[in-house]
């Protein structure tokens, strides 16, 4: 299985980006698709996760400003990032997991940088 992010890019406090990653590679689409990220010196950390039902979860930190969203059909996820923050500048990557071979994949990363 494969995992390919995209969306990451250099944006001014405020704005907004959209991450997009797809699965490949696999006959079966994911269970739980999610987003992490890493900052410069610290640990990665979970952003929010998407059940195959739509459930959702999110950090506190993130809520009311970030979207996770999935597309089955695609066996894709997106994460929509709106009112971003110099802390939320972190390389982004995508999870995907399937429960059926206890399996976990994760994409390459993508950056995000937010300037003040």
């Amino acid at each position: 299985v494969q995992l390919q992010a995209s969306g990451g890019g250099l944006v001014q406090a405020g704005g907004s980006l959209r991450l997009s990653c797809a699965a490949s590679g696999s006959a079966r689409s994911p269970n739980a698709m999610g987003w992490y990220r890493q900052a410069p010196g610290k640990q990665r950390e979970l952003v929010a996760t998407i059940g195959s039902s739509g459930r959702t979860n999110y950090i506190d930190s993130v809520k009311g400003r970030f979207t996770i969203s999935r597309d089955n059909a695609k066996n894709s996820v997106y994460l929509q990032m709106n009112s971003l923050k110099p802390e939320d500048t972190a390389v982004y990557y995508c999870n995907a997991e399937y429960y059926y071979s206890y399996r976990s994949y994760w994409g390459q990363g993508t950056l995000v940088t937010v300037s003040s």
